[in-house]
């Protein structure tokens, strides 16, 4: 088959664009292939700039949300195109004046605003964005308690937070519009793992009451409860309950005038029904419900029935009663892709060495789906078939419908099978795979530079994950995907020289603007040393 090979002169790029119509539904696919000519091929190190945390673009690109060191204030930039005068023929040529090298020829403060009070701290890895109105949700909290007592329901085992506060801005000026307090609960933060945004819907996972909190985000700007999942599962439940122990109070009541007196007060303490002990929650029985039968659904001999029962159901109760729900994202408007698992994978930083499960729960019917183990080379084919299934985004989200995954990438496919059949252990290779479900939300760049069938990079170093990487000296290549393979651009953080101490360890985090070639580098030491920060940009 014949290839033409891709112009990297522009003009003859657009005079193709006018001559040649894309295939029906390709069109923005074919229009990102100029993001090959346009590349942030340039570099300038160390760039004069404020001493703040560098959090994201938003995912329009209009915005970049930066935090004060001290994790008390919120500050947003517009990005803006560099530009200088210049009196000489050849300006390409010549170095930028020095006034051109600093940050605020990039970028425009909008404002600042004050998140924190004088015990509480900006949550400096939590940031979501509601594209379809620019509402900014931010989150502050106190110091984690360790050792809190379990009362009230809390799980055993699961830190305390005094108060955890989310805001929610106008991205526009910077307004706060409302406020969601948490007090003495434990919502996990990091990375946006215990809070997930679809549309304008918001679930929220207090770990430590086992609560998925359902809020709306209103066009008006008010965060809206909807319902609270966990001890209970419809609205009813909690009316139903109540009524039900106020019933059997009167029942006991009744009883008591017909025993001896001197056996009252041993009776009350005996018979009085205790709701928080009485029941499993909502969520829980739910979950037992789904297994049971589809254990009973097995066999259609009742011997073997009850065989599979003892050995699969009964010596595993306990097993699933002390599951806890560690994580929660949205599949679609009604349907919650569910986390389960012990204690101490839901407070590790490290929970993937941790049995755990999954449950598509359907919040309209209080139904659990379907119920897997971690481990299940069922839901791993699910996983590699359907993933962008589980990378969902909002409808209003045009940019992020764009990410590479092994669903809708060939070269993303073949990268996993390639390590697929490299793992010397099948089982622990499925487990590692999907120890990522449920996903974070936002947690990837739209970035075009990250799309796999236009570039080449090596993963470990960088990738669209929105995670910090250990730091390298050596440039970051980027490599055309197609004809000629060509080295388009490198990325390189840290001082142009590279590193005086290399002893220090260095981590570094890169934010890539999603549409403009143009990125941030920020080299970061461990021991609060200001960050290098270095803009990459096409000139």
């Amino acid at each position: 088959m014949y290839y033409r090979s891709r112009s990297s002169n522009i003009a003859a790029r657009i005079f193709d664009r006018q001559i040649c119509t894309p295939a029906p539904g390709t069109s923005v696919h074919h229009a990102r292939r100029f993001y090959e000519n346009l590349v942030p091929s340039y570099t300038i190190y160390e760039v004069e700039c404020p001493d703040h945390s560098f959090r994201k673009f938003t995912e329009d690109g209009q915005y970049l949300i930066s935090f004060s060191r001290n994790h008390q204030e919120l500050i947003v930039y517009r990005p803006r195109w560099l530009s200088f005068s210049c009196n000489d023929e050849d300006c390409d040529q010549h170095d930028l004046p020095s006034k051109a090298r600093r940050f605020d020829s990039f970028f425009t403060q909008l404002y600042c605003v004050p998140l924190a009070s004088c015990n509480e701290l900006i949550c400096k890895d939590f940031f979501l964005y509601m594209e379809s109105n620019q509402f900014g949700l931010f989150a502050t909290s106190t110091a984690q308690i360790h050792d809190a007592p379990a009362v009230g329901g809390a799980v055993q085992g699961v830190p305390s937070i005094e108060k955890i506060t989310f805001h929610l801005l106008r991205m526009e000026d910077g307004e706060i519009l409302d406020k969601k307090v948490f007090s003495n609960d434990f919502v996990n933060l990091t990375h946006n793992m215990g809070v997930f945004l679809y549309d304008d819907l918001l679930a929220i996972v207090s770990l430590r009451y086992q609560t998925i909190h359902i809020l709306q985000i209103r066009d008006s700007g008010n965060l809206v409860d909807v319902r609270a999942i966990g001890e209970f599962c419809r609205e009813d439940d909690e009316l139903f309950l109540n009524s039900n122990a106020q019933g059997m109070s009167l029942s006991d009541k009744n009883k008591q005038h017909q025993v001896p007196e001197n056996n009252v007060e041993n009776h009350m303490h005996q018979g009085q029904p205790n709701m928080g002990n009485s029941f499993l929650s909502g969520i829980k029985q739910r979950l037992l419900s789904f297994i049971f039968q589809g254990i009973w659904n097995e066999e259609t001999d009742d011997t073997l029935r009850i065989q599979r029962l003892r050995n699969k159901f009964y010596f595993h109760f306990q097993d699933y009663v002390d599951l806890i729900i560690w994580k929660v994202q949205f599949l679609d408007r009604h349907h919650l892709l569910i986390k389960f698992g012990s204690v101490d994978g839901g407070v590790s930083r490290n929970a993937d060495h941790h049995p755990a499960f999954v449950a598509v729960y359907n919040m309209a019917t209080t139904e659990i789906v379907s119920f897997y183990q971690n481990s299940a080379d069922e839901l791993y084919m699910l996983f590699e078939q359907f993933g962008d299934h589980f990378h969902v985004t909002s409808r209003n989200s045009m940019y992020m419908n764009f990410v590479s995954s092994h669903s809708n990438n060939i070269h993303a496919l073949e990268q996993l099978r390639s390590i697929k059949d490299k793992a010397s252990n099948s089982s622990q290779f499925v487990k590692k795979m999907l120890a990522s479900l449920p996903f974070s939300c936002q947690s990837q760049s739209p970035s075009p530079y990250f799309d796999q069938s236009l570039f080449r990079f090596d993963d470990k170093l960088i990738s669209a994950a929105d995670r910090h990487r250990q730091s390298t000296d050596h440039p970051i290549k980027f490599i055309l995907r197609n004809p000629p393979h060509t080295l388009k651009f490198k990325i390189k953080p840290g001082p142009e020289a590279g590193s005086m101490d290399g002893r220090a360890k260095k981590i570094s985090s890169f934010l890539f603007h999603p549409i403009l070639p143009f990125a941030l580098s920020i080299q970061q030491t461990l021991f609060l040393q200001p960050s290098v920060v270095n803009i990459h940009f096409r000139r």
